[in-house]
């Protein structure tokens, strides 16, 4: 009997440290949350630099200057809700 507890209990540790752990899959979460991010904001920021360009072409200086400013601001907010996101992850939230 006890040597069936011994190899009971060997057993669960042995399944937790090979299985996912809390700290493993909060990590897993983190780096996927961050590669969002980085992928969102990249994307984000190739399409302010396009959309001004075809407007410095279109409309002159002044509406690159103004569709810069708005998409920047877009990209902005992206990238600090993918930062709330990666940063609840990081907590386990």
């Amino acid at each position: 009997m006890r040597r069936a507890i011994v190899l009971v209990v060997v057993l669960v540790v042995a399944a937790a440290a090979w299985g996912e752990t809390p700290a493993k899959t909060r990590v897993k979460r983190t780096a996927k949350e961050a590669a969002k991010t980085g992928g969102r904001t990249a994307r984000d920021g190739a399409l302010t630099f396009g959309r001004s360009t075809r407007d410095f072409f279109k409309g002159g200086a002044a509406a690159a200057r103004r569709t810069w400013k708005g998409n920047a601001a877009q990209t902005k907010a992206t990238a600090r809700s993918g930062a709330r996101a990666t940063r609840d992850a990081a907590r386990g939230e």
